[in-house]
This record gives structure tokens, C-alpha cells and sequence, in this order.
């Protein structure tokens, strides 16, 4: 070692280190020490949030550019009591943005809004893997109130999904569609690469908007409707009169309501009966001993399904829940269950698992794995039975797993795990947070902290 700027060779300063007082020798110890944190510190500062999804030190494009580094740490990643299938001492989580997210089965991503700035949002696109950024999307201004979030749904067309989010509102200026009109926003991304296309579409109130087939609905609440295509941007409209009610069905023209969008088309309901658009008709696919003319659909899934409620022939107190399929109309599963609360096209509604195996709605759950033959019933009806309570489901997975709490509204209550194989419940600990949805061997699950910030965590399969 030689010291440049003097004549003091290398063994000169050995000597002097070794002839060191022990005052010096500890203030030495601690410069050292003190530089060794120093270096730790940066070389932290400079390593990616491999367990930080919400963390933007990933690499991906905010307006062409990688995502700006965080100015603060992160807080600490929180351990819930998980059901003991998942790992919560390994996992990532996104700190702040929206309440909702969309996912995507191939390339399996979870798709997130956040801030960026004070009025404008950024969609991100993180791995549910490892929770690291994928892509990220170019910032812009929703139409609605900048206090709250965009919407976001899932699309799927064929082999390729799309990440959707919408907003509501007026426009004006230049490029408005007219000064004043009020139009919903779409920007549609590829979940392959984020590549993003925007389309306003004139709307006189405030829509109802879906992504349950191979394109985005669009829908007043009643009977009429727009599609427009995820690859191409392009809207399809529907008036009353293009709906293609079935010959002979009174019902179909009395209350009639575009109830979603189905790979054959629209799906129509009426008073007590429904259709898909240029497809098949509810009363040809009435579960055996129902009444065929009292059918009445309340979702539809991302995966093809169809759940729809029934009135048996001898009225016995107990309606029957059928899945459809939604291509066929055949029915994949069903069960007795003594009318639930309902409301076509919110209340049940239907979750399925990734897969599209298994599905819950409410206190309803169904196996979808093998048909169920016309002559029986398949599914499981959690309703309150003597000495136990009712049973709310909000998620399934792909093992055949729901989740759910002994509560109506799923609020608060007893968290629950009920595999599908038995149908029995089983009581988690009070404190457990039952998984939101399962992807790509990853939990999902939601968790505000005191300090009122939302999180999204993943906690990997044991």
C-alpha cells in the first residue's frame, strides 16, 4: 500500500498502524464500522423491492420511462394470519392505489391503479409470482372526480387478455366529442407488453360496464347495450329492438335487461325468462322438475358460466340454482337452496376459481368439474341449519378451497374454509384473513393498516 501526495512508504505506515495507541485503535474501529453500515446502506438503497410489488425501484415504463424510485422507505410487510396453506413469512405486496385489481392467467399478472401526481393514475402490471413490475402504462386523467380511482376489469378475447380501465364524466375542448357530452373513457391495455389504446364513447348516464366475454359491455341497466372490442377499440351498438327475442316467450318483452356478454353473444333477460343473442333460449335448458318459464339469470363469469335461479314445478319453499354453460345452456351443476336474497346481476355473485373449476355466490357452491346429470343436484347449499350459521363464500380455488364467513355480508363474522369435496365448514381463527382469489400458486389478499393505507399482499402456496 503506498499513500499518494508524501514520502511515506508502505511499510512506514504498517508500522504506525501496528504502534497505534489503543485511544487510536478505537476511534479506527469505529470509522471502519461506521463505513461498513454506510456501504450496506447503499447497496440496499440501490437492490430492487423483490417483496415490494407497490415499491416502483422495478424496471418498467411510466410514460416511456422506468418507474421513479420511492422517496421514502417502505413500511415493514405485514404478517396476517393466513389459512395455513399459504406462507406468510414469504410474499410481496403493493402499498396504496385502488381497491380493486384485475388478473390475467397467462402471463399470470396482477394489474393495479395507483397515483401519479395529484389528478392523474398509472396502471401497473406486477408478476403474482414475485410481485415485481412487469410493465407500466402512460399516466392520464380520468374523467371522474380525481378522489377516487378509475375502474378496472379484465378482458379476454381468444388467446389474449386485456387490462381495462374506465371513468365517467364530461368533456370539453378540442378534442372532445362535442363540447359538454358526457362519454365514457376506456384505455385498453395488452397484459402481454401494456401496450394501450384510448376510445370515448358519447353515454347519457352513468353506465353499467362488465368484462365477462370477449369484449367490453356496456349497458344503461336496461335493454340497451354497446360492445366494443378490446383489440381494435371499435363499439358495436344494440338497441331494444336487436336483442332477438325467442318466438312464443311473453316474458322476454317485460322488463327486459342486457344481463352481460357471453363468446356467443349477448346475454337477455325478461320478466322470467332469458336468452343469448342469436344462441339458445332458457326454457329449452330448464333443470328437470323446475318450471321452464321461471328462469332468472343473476351472473355471469369470466370462465363461461351462467348461474340462474329456478322455481321448482311443486313449489316446496326451495328454488333451484343452476350453472350453465354459458356457450350451451347445458346445465354443469345445480342444488336446492331455500330462497336467498337476490338481485339479477349483483346479489349472488358469482366467483369462480382461476380455473374455472369450482364457483361460489353467496351461500351457494358448485363443482363444476363433471356435468351434473339432469336428475340430480350437485351443488351445496351453506344456509343456516340448527346449531350452526350461515355461510357467506367470496372466494374459491383451484383445489377445490372456498372461503368465506359466517355473515350475510361477509363483513364480519367467523372466517371459514369449506372444501368442495364435503361442503362442510370448517371455522378458521378469529383473526385469520381468508385469501381474496388464488393465482399462479399465489393467495391474494386485502389489509388496510392504522394509518388507513390499502395493501394488496401475495402469499405463496406452502
Amino acid at each position: 500500500m503506498t499513500v499518494s501526495g508524501g514520502n511515506v512508504s508502505g511499510q512506514t505506515v504498517r508500522r504506525r498502524i501496528r504502534g497505534q495507541t489503543v485511544g487510536q485503535r478505537i476511534v479506527r474501529m469505529a470509522l471502519v464500522a461506521a463505513g461498513a453500515v454506510l456501504a450496506l446502506l447503499l447497496l440496499l438503497a440501490t437492490c430492487g423491492g423483490g417483496q415490494d410489488g407497490g415499491g416502483a425501484k422495478d424496471a418498467g415504463k411510466d410514460g416511456g420511462q422506468p418507474a421513479k424510485a420511492a422517496t421514502e422507505a417502505p413500511p415493514a410487510t405485514p404478517r396476517l394470519a393466513a389459512p395455513a396453506a399459504y406462507d406468510n413469512t414469504k410474499g410481496w405486496r403493493i402499498v396504496g392505489g385502488s381497491a380493486e385489481y384485475a388478473l390475467a392467467q397467462e402471463p399470470a399478472l396482477v394489474a393495479h391503479v395507483e397515483r401519479s401526481g395529484a389528478d392523474r393514475f398509472v396502471l401497473r402490471a406486477y408478476d403474482a409470482r414475485t410481485g415485481r413490475t412487469v410493465w407500466s402504462g402512460e399516466p392520464w386523467r380520468s374523467l371522474s372526480d380525481p378522489a377516487y380511482f378509475p375502474k378496472l376489469l379484465t378482458v379476454t378475447k381468444g388467446d389474449r387478455r386485456f387490462f381495462v380501465t374506465w371513468s365517467y364524466g364530461k368533456v370539453s375542448g378540442a378534442d372532445a366529442l362535442s363540447t359538454g357530452d358526457s362519454v365514457v373513457a376506456l384505455d385498453m391495455y395488452d397484459a402481454r407488453d401494456g401496450s394501450q389504446q384510448h376510445t370515448e364513447l358519447p353515454w347519457p348516464g352513468v353506465p353499467v360496464v362488465s368484462g365477462t366475454g370477449p369484449g367490453i359491455l356496456l349497458t344503461d341497466g336496461a335493454a340497451t347495450a354497446t360492445v366494443v372490442d378490446p383489440e381494435t377499440g371499435r363499439p358495436t351498438a344494440y338497441t331494444p329492438k336487436d336483442l332477438g327475442a325467442p318466438k312464443g316467450c311473453k316474458n322476454c318483452g317485460v322488463r327486459t335487461e342486457v344481463r352481460g356478454l357471453t363468446a356467443k353473444g349477448l346475454l337477455v333477460g325478461g320478466r322470467t325468462e332469458f336468452w343469448v343473442k342469436g344462441g339458445w333460449y332458457s326454457r329449452s335448458v330448464a333443470p328437470k322438475g323446475t318450471d321452464p318459464v321461471s328462469g332468472l339469470p343473476t351472473s355471469v363469469t369470466a370462465t363461461g358460466q351462467i348461474l340462474a335461479k329456478w322455481q321448482k314445478k311443486k313449489p316446496d319453499g326451495w328454488d333451484r340454482w343452476a350453472v350453465h354453460d354459458a356457450a350451451t345452456g347445458k346445465v354443469l351443476a345445480s342444488v336446492d337452496c331455500r330462497k336467498p336474497a337476490i338481485e339479477p346481476g349483483t346479489y349472488p355473485q358469482a366467483v369462480t376459481a382461476p380455473g374455472g373449476q369450482y364457483l361460489v355466490a353467496g351461500n351457494l357452491a358448485f363443482d363444476l368439474r363433471t356435468p351434473a346429470p339432469k336428475e340430480a343436484t350437485t351443488g351445496h347449499c351453506l344456509q343456516e341449519k340448527e346449531g350452526s350459521r350461515p355461510v357467506t363464500l367470496t372466494s374459491v380455488t383451484d383445489d377445490g378451497i372456498a372461503y368465506g364467513t359466517t355473515s350475510p355480508t361477509s363483513a364480519a363474522g367467523t372466517p371459514v374454509e369449506v372444501p368442495l369435496a364435503t361442503g362442510a365448514p370448517v371455522a378458521l381463527k378469529d383473526t385469520a384473513v381468508p385469501p381474496e382469489t388464488e393465482l399462479a400458486g399465489t393467495g391474494l389478499f386485502r389489509w388496510t393498516d392504522r394509518r388507513e393505507r390499502p395493501y394488496l399482499i401475495g402469499y405463496p402456496r406452502r
